[in-house]
């Protein structure tokens, strides 16, 4: 069970969903708040500071797309699981490309959807074991107050992009399959077909790198994984 001072929003405008998601993480321990729209689901994420947001796609005012878009433009590093009936694979790097943080189609388990919620409000909360501070070229990584500069300007990141960014850097010089990257950063079994880690990799070069198409830092280990170089 998880401490029950943990709060969860949940943004979905079908109520027979929103009921069967509020009773699901009830049971599991959470604080539950509760949003039918995307305005609403905006306002209550940066007003009422949630561990974690469930956010629906298709949402009335403002889609969920456009909601995590503008949580992280605020540099709100909350974990957000985006929820969607459409499982194509533009709408999931769409999704994550915006920043969250995990991606799951309709339908779905409910015991899978609860334990990627746990995960995702555990690696949130989790101490650092390892140092606190990494620079690298001219960006400054701070992983105990999770924030990020590049040239002295402030850069937004994910809880699990700080975490992916995190585990290549502790493992340095080594090559990490995307199957190790899976398994824990997201802590899922490994799935060939998944470009989450590609993805978020991607995003990242894209912050930190000065010509992400040429990478210096982190770089491609060709039908393997990536490696992480100062």
């Amino acid at each position: 069970m998880t401490d029950e001072t943990t709060t969860v929003l949940v943004v979905e405008d079908e109520k027979p969903m929103l009921l069967g998601l509020v009773d699901s993480l009830h049971l599991e321990g959470f604080n539950v708040l509760t949003a039918e729209d995307g305005d609403a689901g905006l306002r209550k994420a940066i007003e009422l500071k949630p561990d974690a947001v469930i956010l629906d796609i298709m949402l009335p005012k403002l889609s969920g797309i456009e909601v995590c878009r503008k949580l992280r433009e605020r540099h709100d590093s909350v974990p957000i699981l985006i929820l969607s009936a459409r499982g194509q694979e533009s709408d999931k790097v769409l999704a994550l490309g915006v920043g969250a943080d995990d991606y799951v189609t309709k339908p779905f388990s409910v015991n899978e959807l609860m334990a990627r919620v746990r995960a995702l409000v555990r690696r949130a909360s989790a101490p650092s074991r390892r140092a606190n501070n990494h620079r690298f070229g001219d960006v400054e990584l701070d992983f105990l107050h999770m924030t990020a500069h590049k040239a002295g300007k402030q850069v937004a990141l994910t809880h699990l992009e700080f975490e992916c960014m995190r585990y290549l850097i502790d493992r340095s010089g080594e090559a990490v399959s995307r199957d190790d990257l899976l398994r824990n950063v997201w802590n899922y079994n490994a799935d060939p077909t998944t470009r989450a880690v590609d993805n978020i990799v991607a995003r990242l070069r894209k912050k930190f790198e000065d010509v992400p198409a040429n990478p210096a830092y982190i770089l491609t280990i060709h039908g393997y994984g990536y490696k992480f170089v100062d």
